[in-house]
């Protein structure tokens, strides 16, 4: 896992014209990377605007059940970090803070990000993205308000992983499944990036983990236990292992070959309830592999989010909702021009 130095120089110099309160990053205006075009930087324009406006005043998103879903209201504030906007800087800064605001808001002493309640299954997504969101922001700007609640989240990621090395819905040391895994693993690297401490035996546990899920055919299981491989699964280890600092290309090239051969058809759009989550996962993943796959990946993907989007700029999702559909559909678009600094290879 990168220490995080050069990440954060790096991310602060690129965002140096938005710290200074103007209206563009200055990526914006450099010449665009390799398949990315300005109908892509439209999308994610549109993306963006019809995500702010359903920014509450109190940081929620939408008008949904999820609307104080801490997964999809930090996936949202990601959405607009990774296109230059931080708290009170840039045209959606307003709607930045109140997201930090939120996200704050639901700090408990005992570290949880969330509210920890019986019979309500996923906690830990929610403190895993909600953990993530809070690293990068962070790592960029240094809010003294969010020092002690990044730290203690860590804390308590770090105190439930369970015997095997991995995480599961609830903050116990219990079960583990790459799917919650793969949100701390991410919440640790952008936490350690930002100079919290985060122990090397922490990290060694999980990529063992992790590296135990993968099977024959290149691809990952959900659990320990035999069990088939997966799209979504795959994309998901490989960036929980990316963001445990592992370079085994071997594995690494076997998994991209399994994701370019499941590809979800076009249909699966509004059909799979877990398309934007494998659609996310993937688009890191091959990101992270890098070379030929990657570009067919983004052309193949990227072209089909840019005909769903409505006329209103969002993505639609009946699973979940649609500020989910769009933040994730920014996220994914963005990634060629994406100065997260837990994209940094």
């Amino acid at each position: 896992m990168p220490i995080g130095g050069s990440d954060r120089r790096q991310f602060l110099a690129g965002m140096s014209i938005c710290l200074a309160g103007l209206p563009t990053c200055v990526f914006a205006s450099q010449e665009s990377p390799p398949h990315f075009s300005d109908r892509h930087r439209k999308a994610i324009s549109n993306g963006l605007a019809a995500l702010a406006n359903r920014v509450q005043d109190d940081g929620s998103f939408g008008q949904t059940p999820y609307q104080q879903n801490l997964a999809v209201v930090s996936l949202g504030g990601l959405a607009f970090l990774a296109n230059g906007h931080l708290p009170d800087r840039g045209p959606y800064g307003k709607q930045v803070s109140r997201i930090v605001d939120f996200v704050l808001q639901h700090a408990q002493q005992n570290g949880l990000i969330g509210v920890a309640r019986e019979g309500v299954r996923g906690v830990m997504y929610g403190h895993g993205f909600a953990t993530l969101f809070l690293g990068q922001i962070y790592g960029a700007t240094r809010q003294r308000e969010i020092r002690p609640a990044l730290s203690n989240a860590v804390k308590l990621i770090i105190s439930t992983q369970n015997d095997e090395g991995g995480w599961r819905y609830e903050p116990i040391k219990k079960d583990a499944d790459i799917s919650v895994t793969v949100c701390q693993t991410m919440a640790l690297r952008a936490a350690r990036n930002a100079g919290v401490f985060v122990a090397k035996e922490t990290i060694q546990k999980a990529r063992d983990y992790v590296l135990n899920l993968q099977n024959e055919d290149g691809g990952f299981r959900y659990v320990s236990q035999a069990g088939e491989s997966a799209y979504p699964r795959t994309g998901a280890a490989v960036v929980a292992l990316s963001s445990l600092g592992v370079k085994q290309q071997d594995i690494f090239a076997s998994a991209g070959v399994y994701l370019m051969e499941h590809i979800p058809t076009p249909s699966e759009y509004a059909g799979n309830p877990h398309y934007f989550y494998g659609q996310y996962y993937a688009a890191h993943a091959l990101w992270q592999i890098g070379g030929e796959n990657w570009g067919k990946w983004y052309e193949q993907v990227g072209g089909l989010l840019l005909k769903k989007q409505t006329a209103g700029g969002v993505w639609e999702d009946e699973s979940v909702c649609d500020e989910y559909a769009t933040a994730m559909a920014c996220l994914i678009l963005s990634m060629p021009k994406s100065y997260l600094p837990l994209l940094r290879k």
